[in-house]
């Protein structure tokens, strides 16, 4: 009788190794999957980027000129 509870032990320490590594999984899938969501304008090229951070108002004109001759050189 105490051999059997000892492998159904066993059984049930395995499936919960097996189940945390599912759920392990499936957390590091949506965490991948969502970074690429979070990031719409990773593919922007650097003038773009200025572009758009001076229209929204981050940086003055003159760091814009001056960033953007940075950049073109």
């Amino acid at each position: 009788m105490w051999t059997d509870y000892g492998m159904h032990m066993g059984w049930m320490w395995l499936w919960s190794v097996i189940g945390l590594a599912v759920v392990v999984v499936l957390v590091w899938a949506m965490v991948r999957a969502g970074g690429a969501a979070a990031r719409p304008h990773a593919d922007e090229s650097p003038e773009a980027i200025l572009k758009r951070r001076y229209a929204r108002g981050e940086i003055e004109r003159e760091e814009y000129e001056r960033a953007l001759t940075d950049l073109r050189r």
